[in-house]
């Protein structure tokens, strides 16, 4: 039986079908369009992978268990769009619309580099930052679906403005548009690029950078004490050749670093897959 997964990104829909086991069969990509044309470019897109009986949808922003985006700061007029009520209508099968880092972290989970793991977190470094968060072996929604909202903790008090509305939260100076903003406007693959070069203003940029990843990194550590730590996205693919330094950093800002366990940091080890994976990979799950 084929699976279909769709991650919906601030730039590009990724979507593919797999077996139950998680290999992928087919993938195909498009362009994110405005909300107002979600709806549509998800159901052709099903189509289009041959999907058969259920379609798992991961989703930026905060996402009810019923399937609406309530609001989704990075993408455009999504607000309150019935993304699952209608597909389900629509199409005639089993949907089900998760956040998109939540689906991320399931997918890395069951098919990635946080296999094995009880305690877990997956954090996602793109235009923004999302996260998933599993716990004794479960993977944690919230009372209201909302969970796993880390990019919007506040790291510091009345600092850069947010998409959000609000002013000093984490993905503002840890994710690839914050990465842009220290650098004084270069895109990051550019300063990774001057970094390796040996560039000291780049170094300099990215050592910064790095800092403001472990602070988030240290938080959550606190708060949920996971075995594994995964860090996926697209800046991380660029900075995995320096994850001994994001480890220093980290480990200078945790909490009684030296009297604890520290979580495993990992790689994401599905790459751009995983957002996809683990929405077809949940309702699987959630049908069988």
């Amino acid at each position: 039986m084929k699976h279909v997964g769709i991650d919906v990104g601030g730039t590009k829909c990724f979507g593919v079908s797999v077996d139950e086991y998680g290999t992928v069969l087919q993938e195909v990509r498009y362009p994110t369009p405005h909300a107002s044309e979600l709806i549509d470019l998800l159901a052709s897109m099903f189509h289009e992978l041959e999907g058969e009986t259920t379609l798992g949808v991961g989703v930026p922003g905060l996402i009810t268990a019923d399937g609406v985006i309530k609001a989704s700061p990075n993408m455009k007029g999504a607000h309150n769009i019935a993304v699952g009520p209608e597909l389900r209508e629509r199409l005639g099968i089993a949907v089900h619309v998760e956040n998109d880092a939540t689906s991320a972290a399931f997918g890395e989970w069951k098919a990635g580099a946080a296999m094995g793991a009880r305690d877990a977190v997956m954090v996602t470094l793109g235009t923004g930052i999302g996260g998933g968060i599993v716990m004794g072996g479960e993977l944690q929604r919230g009372a209201n679906g909302f969970a796993g909202e880390i990019g919007h903790m506040i790291v510091e008090r009345d600092g850069v403005e947010c998409p959000c509305g609000r002013r000093g939260c984490w993905e503002r100076y840890a994710s690839g548009s914050a990465l842009a903003r220290l650098s004084g406007g270069t895109d990051g693959m550019t300063v990774f690029e001057n970094f390796h070069a040996g560039d000291q203003d780049a170094a300099h940029v990215v050592a910064t950078f790095a800092e403001w990843i472990a602070e988030g990194l240290a938080s959550l550590t606190n708060i949920c004490d996971p075995e594994v730590i995964v860090i996926g996205g697209g800046v991380i693919e660029s900075f995995a050749t320096k994850i001994d330094l994001l480890r220093e950093k980290f480990s200078s800002a945790l909490y009684s670093s030296a009297m604890r366990p520290h979580p495993r940091l990992a790689p994401a080890s599905l790459g751009e897959r995983a957002g996809a994976i683990g929405a077809a990979l949940l309702v699987a799950d959630s049908t069988s």
